[in-house]
């Protein structure tokens, strides 16, 4: 769990321009009041909203107890804890907790992960109060670093390591890259905007970039390495190796590629 909230922290700070763009980018027809941030993790979405947002009180939603703590220590040093309600609870339960009647719902990389996905937007159209926005934000798989000829004795190793993960993610996860539009509308929502965002930056920009590729390919290969080829796994796992001369932490050549697509539902 320390693994994973250390990527998704990184993960806020290296994607924040694209956050903030997105959330400047919602159809709000008023600054919204009470937000509720359904699957915050550590808080990429909650911080970037609160910023957006100044007046606004958000309800951070997450399974794990040790991000919401993450949470709530962030927001005791940004000094806006008066402004955060944490609950912890598995959004596939039958039965959600009481969220209020929000004017925003965010969602941010968390929709893919719910079982029964269609009964979760209900729910959020339930809560939501009339007139209030639904933002679905989803990530088009996990993000490129390498370029396609690296590493010299293994070239296109990355996308090989990425055709495993999809391959796996697709049988646990099948909304994973899914077009959330029909299902926001045959949930009672009015979709009032769909955009996708290229993310493709130079990893100079930031030293973060390389802990952040670092941790996405541990992690990743903590659930594939068994739908690896030998010659692959010693490759990648040369990667990985901190100490190794080939070390992603010692490469120039990184990038950060992506898309992220958000989906603005309205409740009539």
């Amino acid at each position: 769990m320390d693994g994973q909230a250390e990527i998704l922290d990184l993960d806020a700070e290296v994607l924040a321009e694209h956050t903030a763009s997105i959330t400047a980018w919602l159809p709000l027809q008023t600054a919204p009041r009470h937000i509720v941030d359904l699957g915050c993790g550590t808080g990429a979405g909650t911080f970037a909203l609160m910023d957006r947002f100044p007046d606004a009180h958000v309800t951070a939603v997450d399974a794990s107890a040790e991000h919401l703590q993450r949470l709530r220590t962030k927001a005791c040093t940004r000094s806006v804890e008066e402004r955060v309600r944490t609950v912890q609870t598995d959004l596939d339960d039958d039965v959600w907790p009481d969220l209020g009647s929000p004017d925003l719902v965010w969602a941010s990389a968390s929709m893919h992960h719910m079982a029964h996905s269609d009964r979760a937007l209900r729910n959020v159209h339930d809560a939501l109060a009339p007139g209030g926005l639904f933002a679905v934000v989803e990530l088009a798989g996990h993000p490129r670093f390498l370029p396609e000829n690296a590493p010299e004795d293994r070239p296109g190793l990355e996308e090989r390591v990425h055709a495993a993960a999809d391959r796996r993610q697709a049988e646990h996860m099948p909304h994973r890259g899914a077009d959330w539009g029909p299902m926001l509308t045959a949930a009672g929502f009015t979709v009032e905007g769909e955009r996708t965002i290229a993310v493709n930056f130079e990893g100079s920009r930031s030293e973060a970039i390389g802990r952040y590729a670092t941790g996405v390919l541990q992690r990743i290969r903590s659930v594939i390495a068994d739908r690896l080829s030998p010659e692959d796994l010693t490759a990648l796992d040369q990667l990985l190796d901190t100490s190794s001369p080939h070390s992603i932490l010692r490469r120039d050549d990184l990038t950060v590629r992506t898309e992220r697509t958000v989906w603005a539902a309205r409740r009539i």
